[in-house]
């Protein structure tokens, strides 16, 4: 091997160098360029810098032919490719691929001058993926035995950037120190006491190095060596600190235990401004152990931050139980961190009683030890630092964000802080959703009490949900649930005074601090949410039966639809007519006494007789503020009194909207009690006014008037209690059949009122329709007034006539004239006098009055069209039945009116 690779001609390296020869078409002598990069590729145990695809490959050579303007060539280039598959024989073609592609390389790349073995194969041992990162150290040579008695010194990188820890696993500390591996495995140190590794052991490259005589390499290597040294010598000069070989590994260990704890030594020392440790630079300590004191030495600037945490908020009571769990946790950890530190302490002692000096505690075997508790330090600092300014369910929060973790380990450790840490809020939750108890001084639960709300407000008012608090783990329906079966609880024992104990209370208290952990991890166990929704479905359900049952909750709902949506036609219409008299004198003259007893006397008298008693007796009177010009019927009102828990669903604020629907319904029926009148005076008065022929186009003219009328109230009438109060009355029963809580019954009773309160126009969106349906009604009692008036002087006129006429056939009965001259021409005064006062007026009054209510009701129709109510939008075409309005009125014409006004209020 000694005489060149020439005079073999079957070795491995003169084989290289033909295909060499031959893939490059040069001479012998000029191919050396490229029969160095082939062995140093040869010689490497590097992973490609591309993947293991032999299409990658073969597109690559392709597209660098084709932009080399190689289109042939890339063509034929293909073809070869295509009988290479072919080819069962080869079956490594990738690699074939890719070393004819690394030939290939630009020759402006490759190295200028020959190098020799050495660096051949040790040039990329720099990026050798090895355990311990290759930082910008110095080199030293390494011998490697070779051949026939010749040496080969190969260069190696020494790391100053780790500690070599990095591939130990954390955990693994067990058994011999493991050797971090910073060379080829082809080119590390051969240990004492193994033997060589023969031609056949070694790899390819290396059998190929060894092949080469180093008479082609002039360069000396040991010459190379003393002034990389030199380098080195000069790198070190240029640092600061001292790295002479001066101090003791275990000097260093010894300072390292304080280190861990917190507390500076002699040689390492805390630098505040830099808030972290610093080698005193005078001590001799070499560039690598420096590195790696520094990286053991985070442990201790970890460490104090954790205890400097705990240490402080230990003592904080404002911190509240879920912070003092978060130490306790966090104490915990440091608590097993000692019992480190003491076992490495009296490892080091021991050593040192013994006078070990080999085989024992080193910085290596320290860094393997200290890997475990680095990364829990690290893991409790993060934690420390984003829990700061938190507490209650905001801490749980921040801490479960944490343990969705790629790394098992760290996801543990996670697991085992939370669960600490939630044990006083699921404490708190049991104790809420079982007892109704709500422990929360410091306020750091979800649920907030308001103490200074009354008994009356405690569903609405007295609880209520810190969303905040809420921790990320629990949905808002569970909150909700959980807040829910607390306030049942409170409700049943302080409002209904029920103290039924919930099932399963005394097993899920015995076994509150197991199931913890059950409310983070309800992806993998089902338990809470069972536990929630079974708690929260009894107590609700017991909730409601009390209420249905003990207080009757369905009747006194039905007695609000009977007497004051006036339900009870019967009741209503009766006590129209016993009020008539009194109502119409004015407010002032009204006395709650008699209306009282005039009530009473309307419940004896009909059907209202039957309901139950306690309902009857909380059935009263009510006067509105009077206000001048008002008579008894403006300030008339039902009145319903509701107390205990039925009030929670009955409150002030749906009592008031209860009386706004009452009156707006009551003034409703009393146009068509006053209607009814008039339709009632027309037919009873009309034979006898028929003996004045001239009063018949009046008469006519006030048929037209009511007949219009009264289609207006009756259609009125029937919007109202059919579509607006039967509808929306059959859904809320409905609904509350379905409620599952308490909370549904007053949602679905809230909108009851609202949808009733909308469409009855008394919303402030319908004002203005409701304004000009109250003109129409005053219209409708002007009406009924100039009719009276009217009716009243033509009957005066027919009794008038009528005696004349009775005294004119007496006085022929008795055979005297019936009427002198000057009697005639007194009648005859008096008939012209009537004809020309009453009538002109009576006909101008109903024609004006005629003109106002068309206009009115006009008016009306085209703000109902321009309604975003549909139902009321179908009202005017039932209004305007024969198109009437709609001819006179071109918006009625118009199909657009309604989208016309939907954009003006969007």
């Amino acid at each position: 091997m000694a005489h060149g690779i020439s005079n073999d001609t079957r070795s491995p390296a003169a084989l290289l160098k033909k295909l060499c020869t031959q893939v490059t078409g040069l001479q012998d002598d000029a191919v050396t360029q490229q029969f160095q990069n082939a062995l140093r590729i040869l010689g490497s145990n590097l992973t490609a810098p591309v993947e293991v695809d032999e299409f990658q490959v073969a597109e690559k050579i392709k597209r660098k032919l084709v932009r080399q303007r190689r289109e042939k060539d890339a063509a034929a280039f293909s073809e070869l490719h295509r009988k290479l598959q072919a080819q069962e024989a080869i079956k490594n073609k990738w690699a074939i691929l890719y070393l004819l592609f690394s030939l290939s390389e630009d020759k402006s790349k490759a190295v200028t001058k020959p190098l020799s073995a050495a660096h051949i194969f040790g040039q990329s041992l720099g990026q050798y993926a090895t355990s311990t990162p290759m930082g910008p150290g110095g080199v030293i040579p390494i011998q490697t035995p070779a051949q026939e008695g010749h040496t080969i010194q190969s260069v190696t990188t020494i790391s100053t950037g780790s500690s070599g820890i990095s591939s130990i696993q954390s955990g693994q500390s067990i058994g011999p120190t493991p050797l971090p591996q910073s060379f080829a495995p082809s080119f590390a140190p051969t240990p004492m006491g193994q033997p060589l590794l023969t031609d056949k052991a070694r790899p390819l490259g290396a059998r190929l190095a060894l092949s080469m005589p180093l008479r082609h390499y002039p360069q000396d290597t040991a010459a190379m060596s003393v002034a990389l040294r030199g380098d080195r010598t000069v790198s070190r000069t240029r640092q600061q600190d001292n790295t002479s070989y001066e101090l003791p590994e275990s000097v260093l260990l010894r300072e390292l235990v304080y280190i861990f704890q917190g507390i500076e030594g002699q040689i390492i020392k805390l630098e505040t401004t830099r808030d972290g440790f610093k080698i005193d630079s005078k001590v001799g300590i070499p560039k690598a152990l420096r590195t790696s004191v520094y990286k053991l030495a985070e442990c201790g600037w970890l460490f104090a931050k954790v205890r400097k945490y705990v240490d402080a908020r230990s003592t904080d009571k404002a911190f509240g139980l879920v912070g003092q769990s978060f130490c306790a946790a966090l104490h915990q950890e440091l608590k097993e961190y000692y019992r480190l530190m003491a076992v490495i302490e009296a490892q080091l002692q021991q050593e040192q009683d013994q006078g070990v000096s080999m085989g024992g505690m080193t910085l290596r075997r320290l860094s393997v030890w200290m890997a475990d508790p680095l990364l829990r330090l690290k893991t409790l600092a993060g934690l420390v630092d984003v829990c700061k300014g938190k507490k209650g369910g905001e801490l749980a929060t921040v801490i479960h964000s944490y343990i969705q973790h790629g790394d098992p380990f760290i996801r543990s450790l996670i697991k085992h802080t939370l669960t600490l840490v939630v044990q006083p809020i699921h404490g708190i939750v049991l104790r809420w959703i079982y007892d109704g108890e709500l422990e929360d001084t410091y306020h750091e639960f979800f649920v907030a009490s308001d103490p200074t709300v009354k008994d009356e407000r405690l569903w609405h008012d007295k609880y209520s949900l810190r969303k905040s608090m809420i921790p990320s783990f629990l949905t808002m329906e569970q909150a909700r649930k959980i807040l829910l079966s607390g306030k049942a609880i409170n409700f049943l024992r302080q409002l209904c005074h029920d103290r039924t104990q919930i099932k399963g209370r005394d097993t899920a208290m015995a076994s509150a601090s197991e199931d913890a952990d059950s409310m983070f991890t309800q992806d993998l166990d089902g338990t809470f949410q069972q536990m929630i929704d079974s708690v929260y479905q009894e107590t609700s359900r017991h909730l409601l039966d009390i209420l249905h049952t003990k207080y009757k909750f369905m009747d006194h709902l039905k007695a609000m639809r009977r007497y004051l949506l006036l339900g009870q036609g019967d009741f209503i219409r009766h006590l129209m007519d016993l009020l008539e008299e009194d109502l119409a004198k004015p407010a002032g003259a009204l006395y709650l006494h008699n209306l009282t007893g005039i009530l009473e006397t309307a419940i004896r008298a009909t059907n209202a007789q039957y309901d139950d008693a306690d309902i009857l007796k909380r059935l009263d009177v009510r006067l509105l503020e009077v206000s001048p010009g008002d008579t008894g019927w403006d300030v008339f009102s039902l009145d319903y009194h509701v107390d205990g828990p039925i009030r929670t669903v009955f409150t002030p604020e749906s009592m008031i909207m209860y009386l706004r629907v009452y009156n707006f319904l009551w003034r409703a029926k009393r146009m068509d009690y006053i209607l009814a009148g008039i339709w009632k005076g027309q037919m009873s008065n009309a034979r006898l006014v028929r003996s004045i022929p001239e009063l018949l186009p009046i008469l006519h003219q006030c048929h037209v008037i009511a007949c219009e009328m009264i289609h207006f109230i009756q259609q009125v009438q029937y919007y109202i209690n059919f579509e607006v109060l039967e509808c929306s009355w059959d859904e809320l029963l409905k609904k509350v059949h379905e409620a599952k809580d308490l909370d549904h019954i007053i949602a679905a009773h809230q909108v009851f009122l609202d949808t009733v309160v909308t469409r009855s126009l008394l919303d402030e969106q319908s004002r203005g329709i409701f304004t000009q349906l109250r003109a129409i009604f005053d219209l409708t009692i002007r009406f009924q007034n100039v009719q009276d008036k009217f009716y009243q002087e033509a009957i005066d006129e027919v009794v008038t006539r009528q005696r004349v006429l009775e005294r004119r056939e007496r006085r022929n009965d008795e055979g005297e004239w019936g009427l002198t001259d000057a009697e005639e021409r007194e009648e005859d005064r008096r008939v012209a006098s009537f004809l020309q006062s009453v009538i002109p007026s009576t006909r101008a009054q109903l024609r004006v009055l005629a003109q106002s209510y068309q206009d009115m009701v006009q008016c009306f129709l085209v703000m109902l069209t321009s309604h975003s109510d549909v139902s009321l939008r179908f009202l005017s075409f039932r209004l305007d039945f024969n198109e009437y309005y709609k001819a006179k009125e071109p918006k009625l014409r118009s199909p657009l009116t309604f989208h016309r006004s939907k954009k003006r209020t969007t």
